[in-house]
């Protein structure tokens, strides 16, 4: 943009209301993972108010739009050894288009970045989608509302493009009849009429093919083998991984389409193995398989369902001794597991819409966007841990599950104690993981009197402790009371008159929590030290700074 056109574009933004929700004026705040949080904000922002850019203007003070100049240099400015340009565009998904201008006006320096708008999802920062609210910079998590104007604004349907040329020829036999048998059972009033359908009927009412004509869908799920060039340059693979205890690959194979027939293919490969443990402590141990069928199966068609094909990237089953992970290509579009598990509807955003409705008319999924929450009730009704969603990566989704009880406190709680919601039942299963939970979070379970402990390091209850009859676990991992160790502290010190910061060591560090490290146990002790001496005056050093002697304060 030439001089003349900056000038007139930055006279027109300052014109407008400081709530504008597309535009965001700085002085010199230039924090590298700010600008990246703004400039996801003010792209999903545009794309809200059918703005044709966002900006993000330096130089101009915020609340009175008065040009200030800067001293911003984004084309030197680097993070790490990386310029940040580079550093911002690498960490954005999808990639999103921003312009750097930088010129002067009223002699003053200004810095503006004119930044496109959100075109078919969300745009995100290191993983987390922004948006602003008025003059405010938010999650856009928050605000599901403005999430899904954002989507339905979206383009075209991957999953449901004609593949040109292809026809019901292209179609393995096997998968079609497998395809009419589920669907006779997803739609059983109409199981008397579909035996009538010829092929070409079938896949236009299964939503497989739009008026006869084949749909990228309906080769992923019924298409032949030799039928996954008509969704090039996409990749349609399911490779699954057998490793053992040391993560050292021992088996794998991968599977094509039709993927109705080899998702089934798939789940054969997976060692579901009996699993026994004894409830209550009684002699008659619960013997059940290592992994629920409808969890297993459910974890892959998500991945079927909502992998990102463009991405080029194969669908990943690795199965190990006690553990499945099964990962796919593409961001989690509801943005958080919370938010899946804590609405009652499905979400209103998909990433392959026509794909994920031909799969519950097929009987692969049970109802769009409703399987993940019955995953996680059917784990908890297990008593067994909950699946665990890893969405940090931009474009990948990892789900583990666990095939064996990890903590026994926890399974004995949800026996114990049936009626604990959904949402605190997460958070206790990220609590046994050893998960760092929020403050808030860990006030959910403080005040139901779940978990103790000083946060972050919180341990399970003695209450379930006792009842899982754990209790020598429990012991080695609570805390007691500071008072108990300033107590001990103070009688090892009348019966030998004094102590040194040696002797304290080991007199308490074997009486810490073992949830601790080495290194926070040591801090607790110098943390009761100086309580003692400074701030209770109970104690004072009779000795060196570098070399105390602890004795009574008699005073």
């Amino acid at each position: 943009m030439k001089q003349q056109e900056l000038e007139k574009l930055l006279n027109d933004l300052i014109k407008l209301p400081t709530e504008t929700e597309w535009v965001e004026f700085k002085v010199d705040n230039i924090n590298p993972q700010e600008i990246g949080e703004y400039i996801s904000a003010l792209s999903n922002s545009a794309c809200l108010h059918n703005q044709p850019y966002g900006y993000l203007v330096f130089g101009i003070q915020n609340k009175t739009h008065k040009i200030v100049g800067t001293n911003f240099k984004p084309k030197i400015e680097k993070v790490g050894n990386e310029e940040l340009e580079n550093w911002l565009t690498r960490l954005l998904n999808p990639k999103v288009d921003f312009y750097i201008f930088e010129f002067s006006l009223e002699n003053k320096k200004v810095v503006l970045l004119k930044i496109d708008p959100a075109q078919n999802v969300p745009v995100k920062f290191k993983g987390i989608d922004y948006i602003r609210i008025g003059s405010y910079k938010k999650k856009l998590k928050e605000h599901p509302e403005k999430e899904r104007k954002i989507w339905k604004r979206g383009g075209e349907d991957w999953s449901a493009q004609i593949c040109e040329g292809a026809s019901a020829g292209d179609l393995d036999p096997a998968a079609i009849k497998k395809a009419r048998d589920e669907y006779k059972i997803k739609n059983f009033k109409l199981a008397s009429e579909v035996d009538k359908w010829d092929d070409s009927s079938f896949l236009n009412k299964a939503k497989l093919a739009v008026n006869d004509r084949i749909t990228r869908a309906a080769i992923l799920l019924l298409g032949k083998p030799e039928s996954d060039h008509y969704i090039s340059p996409g990749v349609a693979k399911i490779s699954w991984i057998l490793k053992d205890e040391h993560n050292q690959e021992k088996d794998y194979e991968h599977f094509g389409p039709p993927f109705i027939l080899n998702s089934d293919a798939v789940l054969s490969k997976i060692r579901n193995l009996k699993y026994r443990y004894l409830p209550d402590n009684t002699l008659f141990p619960t013997e059940l398989f290592q992994y629920e069928s409808y969890v297993i199966r459910e974890a892959l068609h998500n991945c079927i369902a909502h992998q990102d094909y463009e991405l080029r990237s194969r669908i990943a089953v690795v199965e190990k001794p006690d553990e499945l992970i099964f990962v796919n290509a593409g961001s989690f579009i509801p943005g958080s597991i919370e938010a899946v598990i804590e609405q009652d509807a499905p979400s209103a955003c998909y990433r392959n819409h026509f794909l994920a409705q031909a799969m519950v008319n097929l009987n692969m999924i049970d109802t769009v966007g409703g399987g993940i929450k019955k995953m996680f009730s059917l784990q908890r009704g297990r008593y067994f841990p909950l699946p665990t969603y890893e969405l940090e990566k931009p474009n990948e989704v990892t789900v583990r599950i666990i095939g064996k009880i990890i903590d026994e406190n926890y399974t004995r709680v949800l026996i114990q104690k049936t009626d604990l919601d959904l949402k605190t039942v997460v958070l206790l299963d990220r609590v046994q993981k050893k998960i760092r939970i929020s403050k808030e979070e860990h006030q959910i379970l403080k005040n139901q009197r779940l978990v103790e402990g000083r946060y972050p390091a919180v341990f399970v209850v003695s209450k379930i402790a006792e009842v899982a009859g754990n209790k020598t676990a429990y012991i080695k991992n609570r805390a007691f009371d500071n008072d108990h160790y300033k107590k001990m502290v103070i009688d090892f010190i009348k019966e030998y008159g004094v102590a040194t910061r040696k002797e304290i060591d080991d007199l308490l560090i074997s009486k810490l929590s073992d949830v601790l490290t080495d290194r926070q146990k040591m801090v607790k002790i110098h943390n009761l030290i100086s309580e003692m001496s400074q701030k209770e005056k109970v104690i004072r050093n009779n000795g060196s700074k570098r070399k105390p002697q602890w004795v009574l304060n008699q005073d």
